[in-house]
């Protein structure tokens, strides 16, 4: 990134007079208080292997005609998971790793005299969505992880859905027809279009209406760790997803989903995966009986609703919205806050639980 050429501030002065020769010394302490997360983070998670899974699955570009070298590959890796973990963009994470020591650290670039731009992001995310092999990487090798650390799936699946808001595209009834069959509207300009989330949908919840994306989510019911998940359109239906966020390992051949999920296919498809039926039931039309079928759902949610925690801490950690413009921007962007979100957990079961701090 290029320095403007501004006059100089005494916001910044050159050298700094300390008063107390300890002042570097408290603030350290009183800053560990702070990122006390951050920091269990980069002791537990591998990076390093992290990145390596990320350079197999998304190679970086032939440089036989030179240029200036790239980055290195686990310095992009931690910058996109802190945008992971505060929803940030690439200007503010640019921004946030030049003026906070934390992140410096975290990306291994404190004493660094460049530091990747806003630019150097934008393109690294977009090799790391080509074909969502990025992400998944990043998923994969975290979610190796935790079971090296001892959390292996535990206590049955949980699967649900949650809506991801996206910003709203403003079109009428005809250009929105145009736009859900990928054609340009009439009278758009390759500019507004360049500008327009054509993969977003509309979907209704509860008499509302929502617009983005939708993020199917498997957690184990024991440490609420999202196993596998899967991003779609937000008017995507939630049962039609759930043969593909099964997980072949658990502890307990059981899964729990709400009403949504109630058909005669996906009991099939959980009979045929040896799994136990926890698909909370609809009232059949005409049903006046309900006292046992209200029983049987009010016991699912019991453990269901554990779920429902993902999704919140989701949304506490700024992960319900997102900003690209395509699906595998933004599937990309879920899936590295998906991934933050269970480095967070991990730090809290290792802390709470006592665990090793290293890998088994």
């Amino acid at each position: 990134m290029i320095t403007p050429r501004i006059k100089p501030s005494s916001f910044f002065p050159e050298e700094e007079a300390v008063d107390d020769l300890f002042l570097a010394r408290q603030r350290k302490a009183k800053l560990e208080g702070y990122v006390q997360t951050l920091a269990a983070i980069d002791a537990l998670v591998d990076f390093t292997a992290m990145a390596a899974a990320v350079d197999a699955a998304c190679p970086r570009a032939d440089r036989k005609k030179g240029g200036r070298p790239p980055y290195p590959s686990e310095v992009l890796v931690r910058m996109v998971f802190l945008q992971g973990l505060y929803n940030l963009s690439d200007e503010q994470c640019e921004h946030q790793v030049l003026d906070r020591l934390s992140f410096q650290r975290f990306c291994r670039l404190d004493g660094a005299l460049n530091i990747p731009d806003a630019r150097t992001l934008w393109s690294f995310r977009q090799r790391l969505a080509q074909g969502g092999l990025g992400g998944r990487a990043i998923f994969e090798t975290l979610s190796q992880q935790l079971q090296q650390h001892g959390f292996i799936p535990r206590g049955g699946q949980i699967v649900d859905a949650s809506i991801v808001a996206a910003p709203i595209t403003q079109a009428n009834t005809a250009e929105r027809e145009a736009l859900n069959k990928g054609e340009t509207p009439e009278g758009w300009s390759k500019k507004r279009m360049a500008h327009t989330d054509g993969d977003a949908r509309w979907t209704q919840k509860h008499g509302k209406s929502y617009y983005g994306y939708k993020l199917h989510a498997n957690a184990d019911a024991r440490y609420k760790l999202i196993r596998t998940l899967k991003i779609t359109a937000a008017n995507a239906d939630d049962g039609q997803q759930l043969p593909h966020v099964l997980q072949s390992a658990n502890t307990r051949d059981r899964l729990l989903a709400d009403r949504g999920y109630d058909s005669q296919a996906n009991r099939q498809v959980l009979a045929q995966q040896g799994l136990v039926d926890g698909i909370a039931r609809r009232a059949r039309p005409g049903q006046t009986a309900k006292t046992r079928l209200k029983q049987r759902n009010r016991t699912i949610n019991r453990t269901r609703s554990r779920v429902e925690h993902v999704f919140a801490s989701l949304a506490q950690q700024g992960g319900k919205c997102v900003r690209a413009m395509t699906l595998a921007r933004n599937a990309l962007a879920i899936t590295l806050q998906c991934a933050a979100y269970n480095a967070r957990r991990l730090v809290w079961l290792v802390k709470s639980t006592g665990a090793s701090a290293r890998p088994v």
